[in-house]
């Protein structure tokens, strides 16, 4: 099947698609932050970022969750399985970068010690199951059951050792 749109037509449509705060991201941010979960945004976790910028961090829980576009990430689903007709060799090229992204990102992530789950955008037409999955995945709501890593105490405290060196 051919494109019915005009190549500026498409490029204007494919400029238009975010990669963050994205329709379904925002559904589970608003799902889990009424049921009582704090969490970082966009791989945010200390002065650094974590590797493929997980959408949510749940820091002290050690988890982070991906919330992927079955297209754009090539989900098992109707959605994820369409191929575009037209530009299909860049289009495959492509998509098939983002699955070795991910799966490279995740692979580091859970070296790391991380616990990582991906929630798909054609999972969320069942929020209650979503909403079980994620609950069992974090734990019950309120203070995490992982303290976060400690910060050591005399950092910052101006108080030097008997070299000149700080303690």
């Amino acid at each position: 099947m051919a494109d019915i749109l005009t190549p500026e037509q498409r490029s204007r449509n494919m400029s238009r698609i975010r990669g963050k705060d994205t329709k379904p991201e925002l559904l589970v941010r608003r799902l889990l932050h009424a049921a009582g979960y704090r969490f970082r945004l966009h791989g945010s976790y200390g002065p650094a970022r974590l590797p493929g910028k997980p959408d949510l961090v749940f820091a002290g829980r050690r988890k982070v969750l991906f919330i992927n576009g079955c297209f754009w990430h090539v989900h098992s689903c109707r959605a994820g399985q369409h191929a575009p007709q037209t530009n299909s060799a860049f289009w495959s090229a492509k998509r098939n970068r983002t699955v070795e992204r991910d799966a490279a990102a995740r692979a580091v992530l859970e070296a790391a010690g991380w616990e990582v789950l991906v929630v798909w955008e054609c999972e969320l037409k069942e929020l209650s199951v979503v909403e079980r999955q994620l609950r069992a995945f974090l734990g019950p709501p309120g203070r995490a059951e992982f303290p976060a890593p400690a910060l050591d105490s005399r950092a910052g405290t101006g108080t030097t050792d008997n070299e000149g060196g700080k303690l």
